[in-house]
């Protein structure tokens, strides 16, 4: 009985040590799954984003990317990859350098629920030419197709690859002349993808994807 007795004060206090280290952890694994705050997106958004990219994540500017819709994750990662200096821009990295983690989330969360206004392309030769590397890619210069990651209507995929569609044409174009060039650095996928384009290659591709809805 004596045995049976110590056995049991010891799973008692087996349990209780594991509920106290469950509670000791308990903090973290709320805050990893915490709620963005939206109000407090906005506020940021308002105060830091919307002169370059618009009230409501929709820039008016060509060379600025639209953020409406876009997937929070890939926001949240750029954002942080400027703060850290893995992603080259100097008004970008100026930018978040003003942001905490939770300022990203919740900006990220909040502009990527407003409804994005559609692009549209504007050459129909370059379109034609955009069109088949985006759904077929170019077989002979190993260049994947780009709905393979991007999805066939440019909606990406979320938490994995960028949403595309309507996106600024003169953005895409850049971005991707960035990527061939080893000016954008931050993603070594994109940069062997790109290092195999010629610029009307690039331009066709932007001007398609610009139409994309």
């Amino acid at each position: 009985m004596k045995l049976l007795a110590s056995l049991l004060t010891v799973a008692a206090l087996a349990s209780s040590a594991l509920s106290v280290s469950a509670a000791d952890g308990a903090p973290a694994a709320q805050q990893k799954a915490a709620k963005p705050d939206l109000a407090q997106g906005e506020a940021k958004y308002g105060a830091i984003c919307a002169a370059c990219h618009g009230a409501d994540g929709n820039s008016a500017v060509p060379a600025q990317p639209k953020l409406s819709q876009q997937h929070p994750e890939y926001l949240i990662k750029q954002l942080q990859e400027f703060k850290e200096g893995k992603r080259k821009n100097v008004v970008m990295q100026g930018m978040a350098a003003l942001l905490n983690e939770d300022d990203m989330r919740n900006i990220a969360y909040w502009v990527a629920a407003k409804p994005e206004k559609p692009g549209f392309a504007k050459d129909k030769e370059l379109v034609v030419i955009g069109e088949k590397i985006y759904r077929g890619g170019i077989g002979e210069r190993g260049v994947p197709a780009c709905a393979g990651c991007h999805s066939p209507n440019g909606a990406g995929i979320p938490a994995q690859y960028p949403r595309l569609a309507g996106q600024h044409a003169d953005y895409i174009a850049t971005e991707l002349m960035a990527f061939r060039d080893g000016v954008r650095t931050n993603n070594a996928v994109m940069s062997g993808v790109a290092a195999r384009l010629n610029d009307r290659e690039i331009k066709a591709l932007a001007d398609y994807v610009a139409g994309l809805r």
